[in-house]
């Protein structure tokens, strides 16, 4: 029989993506997903990728009587914890949200696994757990000192799977940090559906692209970098559903804690993604320098050889890879999954 593995947050962009890495590497999949940041549409499309089914509860992690009744119908060997919110400016705006979605529903859902015995975890974390004192390339062992509501609300999660851990040594968790995903899945039928308008880099170069949107905001063009913009570790994001699924495969052998970063492991500054984008959807992306956003550090990207080392994993798409998949995605989808 396969191996059957709970998704949290499933319908999202890394979640859904995730979901056909899982599919194709032979398991079954079931997502919990409350659709306040996505559609069911997308599991359908997953589905279609992966011609496999994927059985899916609208369920918010922090109903705790909904979560017991999905773990009562199946019986799980892992979890992957992709479920969460993530703008950071929002979080700056409306702090108690974020600490509900991000730690307390984490809460629910690790308690719904002890419940049943269950103590096998992937948890999606995020580089802005690292402080301003973090060295760049950021190692693992950098320290850790989040600037954000959101970094914050991740970097609690992974304290309280430390406490777990050291408490309780059968528990088997894989802590991912991730940098920046972008892109999309080849076929074009699965990417990133922003609400509003973005807040990350890729989406909103790809709706001005596509017209929707009039121009790029590059926030900061003074920086200590070489042409002035931001720089960022940007991966693939099936690169990064691929180390989802070496992370589980290594939770299911080992136990303890492993904490690792998964990045592209160099840095692209905004204007090379720019140009990136427009070479590869051979059009003008419309751009105006704005001024620095509080917060922003002019430059990180990951040291990831550990991945590699542990998981044998690394990421391989390059940066023409990410910016044809992403332009596939959202020309053939100009109004996302609506």
């Amino acid at each position: 029989m396969r191996q059957k593995i709970l998704v949290s947050g499933g319908a999202g962009y890394i979640g859904s993506h995730t979901c056909v890495e899982l599919l194709a590497a032979g398991y079954d999949v079931v997502v919990v997903d409350n659709f306040s940041n996505s559609k069911p549409a997308v599991l359908d499309r997953v589905s279609r990728i992966a011609g496999r089914d994927v059985t899916w509860y609208e369920v918010d992690l922090r109903d705790k009587s909904a979560l017991a009744r999905v773990f009562a119908q199946h019986t799980f060997s892992g979890v992957l914890h992709c479920a969460g919110v993530k703008a950071i400016d929002e979080a700056q705006r409306f702090p108690l949200k974020y600490y509900q979605h991000n730690l307390e529903a984490s809460l629910t859902l690790i308690e719904a696994m002890t419940q049943h015995g269950l103590r096998r975890l992937v948890f999606s974390s995020s580089a802005t757990v690292y402080g301003e004192a973090a060295r760049v390339p950021y190692r693992e062992e950098a320290p850790l000192a989040p600037n954000t509501v959101y970094g914050r609300s991740k970097m609690m999660v992974e304290n309280v799977l430390q406490d777990l851990v050291q408490a309780d040594p059968s528990w088997h968790i894989a802590i991912l940090r991730y940098f920046n995903p972008v892109g999309a899945h080849s076929s074009g039928l699965i990417g990133e559906d922003p609400s509003g308008i973005p807040g990350n880099l890729m989406p909103h170069i790809c709706q001005v692209a596509i017209g929707k949107l009039d121009e790029l905001a590059i926030f900061g063009h003074d920086y200590p970098t070489p042409d002035g913009t931001g720089v960022r570790d940007y991966l693939h994001v099936m690169d990064l559903a691929e180390g989802h699924v070496k992370a589980l495969e290594y939770v299911c052998r080992e136990s303890g804690l492993l904490t690792l970063n998964l990045g592209n492991g160099r840095g692209y500054s905004v204007l090379e993604m720019v140009r990136a984008f427009e070479h590869a959807c051979s059009r003008k992306i419309n751009y105006r320098y704005a001024p620095r956003r509080a917060g922003d550090l002019a430059s990180y990207y990951a040291d990831a050889r550990r991945a590699n080392e542990v998981l044998g994993w690394r990421a391989h798409r390059d940066l023409s890879e990410i910016c044809t998949d992403a332009w596939r995605w959202q020309s053939q989808n100009p109004e996302g999954y609506s």
